[in-house]
Order: structure tokens, then sequence, then C-alpha cells
């Protein structure tokens, strides 16, 4: 599994990068590189360095700023700058151009892999690297990543928000098509995918639904293998036009029930949504429910999140107290970094619909119900068969 993901990072870095508690996925280093004494006394010095879409596009960026600004409120001498790389093919460049100013450099998304060798020759910089583990830069074949020192890389298990998404819409849908709307084919877009038509698949076998995800076949995804994965790509993270299209012609097909994990991308299939009648969204990556309002009503059912901010504040917090420690971390819901929002006032989901969530979370969170992902052995057609 590792080996298939280093070669996942490798290829996307051959390819330019064209274009949504821990428990340990790699090796942990013993002490962080960087300063013995970081600069917490006199505040740390932080740059969030993201991908086009920024940091307030609602969703995947903002989660992380917004991580960062928790820190600062509790430590007022702290700042940060955001940096919004335009070309994801720069992203690393990026990353490289600001390092010296620093003493933090968070960087969200799966296009900053490859920061491995800026990080090293930065002994005296930490670095939170989120949706990817760092290449191994001596690997020649690209095949292995590797843990670094003062490195804090987080992936996280989205095929679990994705299979509590996928319950809820398959409990929720009228017309009893739904779909799941991606940005890019990136490991985590289609963990979010294949854990979305998993829920769905399980609640038609579990939970007495009859519903049907549906694809459109010229918006398939083509992950970083170069297989093809189905479902509905945008193919950018920061094309809400493209996005309005791709929602519209999903709600023209029947489907009264949207799940999108799109960045700013998504923001178009909002608004396709609220153009439209009797259809609802799932958010993705944070609560996104203010973002559902649409007149007098709201268009968001609930939202499936990864809990990205608490973790990178909690790594701000590591390096402000001196306890960093540097790894690659599959972040779970046993952590309580994925999940569903279940609030009330947050989400319009019926009473039936929260119980199965509810029990269906407790079995994810204990491991009796593991999602299938991007490059799991499971597969969605044989996941039910093996509960």
């Amino acid at each position: 599994m590792k080996k298939i993901l280093a070669l996942v990072l490798a290829l996307t870095l051959v390819f330019a990068l064209a274009a949504c508690g821990t428990k340990t996925a790699t090796s942990e280093t013993d002490t962080p590189a960087a300063s013995e004494t970081p600069a917490a006394a006199t505040g740390l010095k932080i740059a969030i360095v993201t991908s086009p879409s920024g940091v307030d596009d609602g969703s995947f960026n903002q989660n992380n700023y917004e991580g960062i600004q928790s820190f600062i409120a509790t430590h007022p001498d702290s700042t940060v700058t955001p940096i919004q790389e335009t070309d994801m093919a720069n992203a690393v460049n990026a990353v490289a151009d600001v390092v010296a100013d620093y003493d933090v450099i968070v960087v969200p998304g799966f296009q900053f892999g490859g920061i491995t060798t800026i990080a090293q020759e930065n002994p005296d910089k930490y670095f939170i690297l989120v949706d990817a583990y760092p290449s191994d830069p001596a690997d020649s074949t690209g095949v292995n990543t590797i843990a670094v020192d003062n490195i804090y890389a987080m992936q996280f298990a989205e095929q679990e928000s994705g299979f509590f998404a996928g319950i809820a819409a398959a409990m929720e849908t009228k017309t009893g098509k739904v779909a799941v709307v991606n940005g890019i084919a990136y490991p985590s877009n289609v963990n979010y995918q294949y854990g979305f038509e998993a829920g769905v698949a399980y609640a038609n076998a579990k939970l007495g639904t009859k519903a049907e995800c549906v694809e459109i076949a010229s918006y398939a995804g083509t992950d970083v293998t170069g297989a093809n994965v189905g479902g509905n790509y945008i193919g950018n993270f920061n094309d809400p036009d493209t996005g309005k299209v791709v929602g519209a012609a999903l709600i023209a097909e029947g489907v009264d029930v949207l799940f999108v994990a799109a960045g700013n991308s998504g923001n178009g299939v909002f608004t396709a949504i609220k153009e439209a009648k009797d259809v609802k969204v799932i958010g993705c990556d944070v609560d996104q429910y203010d973002d559902g309002a649409n007149g007098d009503s709201n268009i968001v059912l609930t939202s499936g999140l990864k809990n990205m901010a608490v973790n990178v504040e909690r790594q701000l917090t590591a390096i402000a107290d001196g306890t960093f420690k540097g790894g690659n971390y599959l972040l779970q819901a046993d952590t309580d970094s994925t999940g569903y929002v279940s609030a009330e006032g947050r989400q319009q989901l019926s009473e039936a619909t929260l119980k199965a969530l509810a029990d269906a979370y407790e079995l994810v969170k204990s491991g009796a119900i593991v999602p299938p992902s991007n490059f799991s052995e499971t597969t969605v057609e044989d996941f039910v068969g093996l509960k």
C-alpha cells in the first residue's frame, strides 16, 4: 500500500501535477530536526501556501487556514501569511521561494508531496503537509515515500467521510438517484468517491434503500496511475463555471442529492442546485451549511468532514511547546479526524438517517467497517458482501 501511494505521488510529480491522538501510517521520527527552541517566545512566522482556490475557498484550503487562525488566537505573537500559487505545477517551487522567510510552512494538497528536499535542506524550519507523504528524493524509481524529521505529514481516510455521505444520500433521496462530484482525481478525491459509492451500496443492502449512483461518462476521472475511476470530475479545483455545468447535467439526469468535493469548483455545483428545485447537496471537508442558504431555505443536507483545522492547530501547538514529532500519519475516525455534521440546526437529516449514521460511525470507528479507498484491495462491488 505504501509503495502504491508513493508511486502515485511520483507519477503525479512526473506529470507536473496537473490541475479535495494519531495513527501512524509509515514510520515516525524520534526527535525533530528543527530547532529545539522554536521561535515561540517571539511568535511563530507561519506561511500557508495553497492551490489556486486560495484560503477562502469555503472548503479544503480554508479549513487548514482556520486551524492556523485558531492557533494564533491563543498565540497572538504569531503571524500567518497566505500565499496563493496560481499554477498547480509550480507548487513545490512556490514553497522553495518563501521558505527562508518563515518558521513554519503549512502546505495543504497532494501537489506538495515533493517538498522533501526543501525540508531536508532547511532543518531549522517546520513543515505541516496535508494530504500527502514526502516523496523520497534518493529513490530514482520514485517508488517510496519517507518520513522527514521536520515534516508532519498527514493523510486522511476520506473514504470514511464519503461512506457517511453515501448513507445519508441513499436514505434522503426522493428520486432514487444520487451522485458524487469531485475536482481532480487525486487519491483523496477518489477516496471520497469510493467511500460514497460504498455508503450507497451499504444502505441499499442493509438499510432498505434503493439508490443509484449516477455518473456521466464524459466527466469520468483518471487517477494518478492513469486508471479510469469513473465518477464525475470537474478537472479543476478552481472552475465554478464548469462545476455548474456538471451539477446541472447531473440534475437533468434526475439526481436530487449530490456530494460535492471540489473546492471552489464546487461553488458552481452549489449554484446549479440553488437554481434547481427539490435538490440537496452534501458538503465536504467542512461544515458548509452556511454556504447552502438559498432565500428562506437551505440546500445542505449535511457535510462530510475531514477535520484538518484541529490537526493543523495541534501541530502548531506542538512546535510552540517543543513537543513536535515529525512523521507520516493516517488520521481516521478514531481521532475524530473524519465524520459528518450531526449538530441540530446545521443539517436537515431525518431521525432515521441520523440513527443509521450514528450506528455506522461506531462501526467505522471500531474498524468493523473499512470502506474501500483508491488503492485498497477491497472494491465497492465486494464491499457489502464482506460485511
